[in-house]
């Protein structure tokens, strides 16, 4: 699914350049769970940045489902991106005063489907939260915020999604919660870039890519990741 060869990404930060990315080569299959994980500043979220069509490499080409997407407008690009992948990040992002529902249909807007009525609700279905559809983002607790933003990530059925510290803003019980949404949405086909510092949230991936300035220092294949809803059921026992 996303095939990245050779990529650098450089940025001017005053006097100095900073190379985010260099010369980074991955290639990442089409169902597959991939945590990214690093330190501050190691490049991890450039590279999501890169992959979801948010960034453009200096140098390097990008195939994302075996078309090179290097040469693509920013209007082509918009409208992939629309299509093909769903972000969810470490701040919620929810819209006050406007309801789960309103907020997972955000992403509709901007889509050409002849049909959208009630795709909204299913998604918030998908993440537990379809009898708090008509509730502010005041009204939900931190966990629940987080669901929202995975619902809206899911509401226009994206092939991929990539998400950027999704539990650095969450207490561990509501971080295993919303890792259990990544890993089942995983098993029903999805694949899952996941960006994250926190070794533990790693270990529920298939698959650990570890970046250190700019680079892929190590690729990991999970034998058998955590799995977080028994953990998180282990917890509720203890």
């Amino acid at each position: 699914m996303i095939e990245l060869e050779g990529v650098s990404k450089t940025y001017q930060k005053g006097a100095d350049v900073v190379r985010a990315l260099d010369t980074v080569s991955i290639i990442i299959e089409e169902g597959e769970f991939v945590a990214v994980i690093g330190p501050s500043g190691s490049g991890k979220s450039t590279l999501m940045n890169v992959i979801g069509l948010l960034d453009r490499p200096d140098t390097g080409s990008y195939r994302l489902d075996g078309t090179d997407v290097t040469t693509f407008t920013s209007d082509e690009l918009a409208v992939l991106r629309n299509e093909k992948i769903g972000f969810v990040f470490q701040s919620f992002h929810l819209l006050p005063k406007t309801t789960a529902r309103e907020n997972a249909e955000l992403p509709l807007i901007y889509s050409d489907r002849p049909n959208i009525k009630g795709l909204a609700q299913k998604a918030l279905e998908q993440v537990g939260l379809g009898d708090r559809a008509d509730h502010e983002p005041s009204e939900l607790s931190g966990g629940e915020q987080q669901r929202v933003a995975i619902a809206r990530a899911l509401v226009n059925e994206p092939e991929l999604i990539l998400a950027d510290e999704p539990t650095g803003n969450l207490d561990s019980k509501s971080g295993l919660e919303v890792m259990a949404i990544f890993q089942e949405l995983n098993r029903r086909g999805k694949s899952v870039v996941l960006i994250t510092h926190d070794k533990d949230i790693a270990s529920m991936a298939q698959r650990r890519l570890q970046i250190v300035d700019g680079r892929i220092v190590g690729d990991e294949r999970v034998a058998e990741p955590t799995d977080a809803r028994s953990a998180l059921e282990q917890g509720i026992a203890q």
